[in-house]
């Protein structure tokens, strides 16, 4: 059976397929995972076959206002939209559509029949528990938030209205609204699988069913990778350091975040390990060290706390960890991860990009490091996770949906 992930957007957004794809491929699937070619490396380094998808959001980390990044985005997801018929062929058996490719990935299934799965990493159904995670906004009440979900999916909608009419033109299917097809998978219980802990996110009792939350998916690396020499050496010269890095966001804004970051952590006496990332943080000296991109899983069980931006694939990562962090969201559905860590006692109060400082930095590192209560709870959500199996959760809800369309989609 061929599988095809479709997944767009920045690297948090496609790395965790990576490692879903090799656990499916282990399982005996042949999966193919669809991404901007950015990610081409980071496919076939897990093993699995890369199919180009158009666009380009590698710029996108430098836009924090929110029309402008409705702007940029509906300007790339036009783009996608051009090319995503190109990423199926006539082989694919089964679609697993992310959040960002869900939206087209529906109008394909229509018009070929191939059954489709979501396969989320942000709750985006509306729901009485919590506010959108677009909006930044504090709960509201139950009816409100509810409201609220619904508005916003309303305006993910018009971002999609261009690519679809013109991918639905493509593909000569009759005009329908992004919309009217949201509400048609909505009644048929599409079901969506969401990649992300229930230690973060319970699932939301009000939610319809075909919604399930199945643990983390965790980004694909080799076994046998081991760290830097250069890193390992300053892991063993002195007491855990402190990580900070803001991933895919940021882009160019490297000088004043790197002397910012070296500023709050002299002032709360601790050693740094600075990720260069798309904002190029770099700084020398005997307590501070820049690196590249390396696993999450072998770096941050050896340090102190980490400073990051509050994407959703960090944000799991420090918690696996059992490592308190401080968080510093950008955009997007950062200040709900940001907000969920802090709900948990796991991390101090988010700072906002906008407002921070070395002083109020150092402030929270301090709190983060010193007070044991925050180490202490990313710990026992630490214990959660490892009761989770989002990857073979997946595989045991691929085998029901493929099992009731017939044995000819068996492996």
């Amino acid at each position: 059976m061929r599988i095809l992930i479709a997944a767009a957007g920045s690297r948090g957004d496609v790395a965790p397929y990576t490692g879903l794809g090799a656990a499916l491929c282990e399982a005996g699937y042949d999966v193919a995972l669809a991404a901007t070619d950015a990610f081409a490396p980071l496919v076939r380094a897990a093993g699995l076959e890369f199919r180009s998808l158009p666009g380009d959001t590698r710029a996108r980390g430098d836009v924090t206002d929110r029309r402008e990044l409705m702007r940029t985005a509906a300007g790339f997801i036009t783009e996608l939209g051009q090319g995503f018929a190109d990423a199926v062929d006539g082989s694919t058996d089964l679609l697993l559509l992310s959040t960002t490719t869900a939206p087209l990935g529906w109008h394909l299934t229509e018009a070929t029949g191939i059954p489709s799965l979501g396969v989320y990493l942000q709750p985006t159904a509306p729901t009485g528990d919590f506010p959108p995670v677009v909006t930044s906004s504090r709960s509201l009440g139950r009816l409100a938030n509810r409201a609220i979900g619904r508005f916003a999916l309303h305006m993910a909608d018009r971002v999609f209205e261009r690519a679809v009419t013109d991918l639905r033109h493509r593909l000569q299917l009759p005009p329908l609204s992004p919309s009217a097809m949201r509400r048609r998978q909505e009644q048929e219980n599409w079901p969506v699988l969401h990649g992300f802990s229930t230690a973060l996110v319970p699932r939301p009792s009000d939610w319809r069913s075909g919604l399930e939350v199945v643990g983390t998916w965790w980004p694909h690396h080799d076994a046998a990778h081991q760290l830097p020499t250069e890193l390992e050496d300053f892991l063993h010269a002195g007491p855990r350091p402190v990580l900070i890095g803001f991933g895919s966001m940021a882009g160019g804004d490297g000088e004043r975040l790197s002397e910012i970051a070296v500023r709050a952590l002299r002032r709360a006496g601790l050693r740094g390990i600075l990720q260069g990332g798309s904002a190029g943080l770099a700084a020398d000296g005997d307590d501070v060290l820049t690196i590249g991109d390396v696993p999450h899983a072998l770096l941050f069980p050896r340090l102190a706390a980490v400073v990051h931006h509050a994407g959703a694939g960090t944000s799991a990562a420090a918690l696996r960890a059992g490592v308190p962090a401080v968080t510093v969201p950008v955009t997007a559905d950062q200040p709900f991860w940001a907000g969920r860590l802090a709900a948990l006692g796991a991390a101090t109060d988010p700072i906002p990009f906008r407002s921070l400082t070395a002083e109020r930095l150092a402030d929270s590192l301090t709190l983060a490091v010193k007070q044991q209560t925050y180490a202490r709870a990313a710990a026992k959500a630490a214990q959660h996770m490892a009761t989770e199996d989002g990857a073979g959760q997946t595989l045991k809800a691929i085998q029901r949906l493929t099992n009731s369309h017939g044995t000819a989609f068996q492996v």
